[in-house]
């Protein structure tokens, strides 16, 4: 007979991923013991808790209720396990974490070391992936994500704060002016980001609440800000991008910030995020408390402005 917990468990995964594989992945069985666990559910219970497609699952009205009832006992049952253990549980295991490519490689990587040291037990892998990621589905243990929060089952931590500017080479100025105001950057090449819709290659969005919108274009396009850092510093055009990815040039002068009349809008910020747990694993908690650390104070991308 399968063990009921267990079940009870994929079928929470399965419902908040709507993939029975993905809730494999994140339990460490295969896609057929999943299913075992799922339609062991429905026998002992009398009724379907899943509408199944070959696309996506969702739930049937007495799965709803289900899910309710399982997200307050599994949690109690979590907790009972956790008091009569250890009392420091150390952290051990693979620990997948997703992170933007530039923040990533700046301000991620060279944490890594100072990790590695205070929890030798974990081993990292660290995926760079400008686009966001279904945690649940590709099976990562947490993610690093810059912006606004869309309503999600995640949880998140915020990490610090995120601005964003706009830039252009001195070269680039001199060669076509300096813009004052957002209506004048219709005259300019502003090289967008692909991956955004606020400062994408169509449309850059200003104002503190993000109402005044101005038509862009420009002869390049990209997925990463790196590639549009390098552009801008080879002065093809003007960038609207966060601080952190431009603060190096802008002390080196390779890059000036310009002054417009309505501010750069705010992308939110910088979130830690992991799946609905009520206790995340332990090398989940260890290494958000390594980034609040990192990030604590005087952030490291502000040190390099002028």
């Amino acid at each position: 007979m399968l063990d009921r917990i267990t079940s009870m468990r994929v079928f929470v995964r399965a419902a908040s991923a709507g993939s029975l594989s993905a809730a494999a992945r994140h339990l460490g069985m295969s896609p057929a013991m999943a299913t075992k666990h799922v339609d062991a559910l429905e026998a002992r219970l009398g009724v379907k808790l899943f509408h199944r497609s070959t696309r996506r699952l969702s739930l049937t009205e007495a799965g709803s209720s289900y899910l309710d009832a399982c997200q307050r006992i599994l949690p109690d049952i979590d907790e009972a396990e956790a008091s009569v253990a250890s009392q420091r549980v150390e952290a051990t295991g693979l620990l997948r974490m997703n992170v933007p490519l530039s923040f990533g490689t700046r301000f991620v990587a060279p944490l890594m070391p100072a990790f590695s040291r205070r929890h030798p037990a974990v081993q990292v892998e660290l995926g760079l992936n400008d686009s966001q990621i279904d945690l649940l589905d590709g099976g990562w243990d947490m993610a690093v994500r810059i912006g606004w929060l869309e309503d999600s089952l995640l949880q998140a931590r915020r990490l610090a704060d995120c601005t964003m500017l706009v830039c252009a080479a001195p070269r680039y100025l001199d060669e076509r002016g300096v813009p004052r105001r957002v209506v004048e950057l219709a005259q300019h090449n502003c090289l967008g980001y692909s991956l955004s819709t606020l400062v994408g290659s169509k449309h850059w969005t200003f104002g503190r609440a993000a109402d005044v919108r101005i038509a862009v274009s420009g002869d390049l396009i990209a997925n990463n800000g790196e590639a549009l850092l390098a552009a801008a510093i080879g002065g093809q055009g003007l960038i609207y991008q966060p601080q952190f990815i431009v603060a190096s040039a802008l002390r080196s002068g390779e890059l000036v910030a310009l002054e417009l009349d309505h501010p750069c809008i705010s992308p939110g910020g910088i979130y830690a995020v992991y799946p609905p747990e009520r206790r995340p694993p332990a090398k989940v908690r260890v290494m958000i408390d390594h980034l609040l650390q990192a990030f604590s104070g005087e952030l490291p991308w502000s040190l390099e402005l002028p």
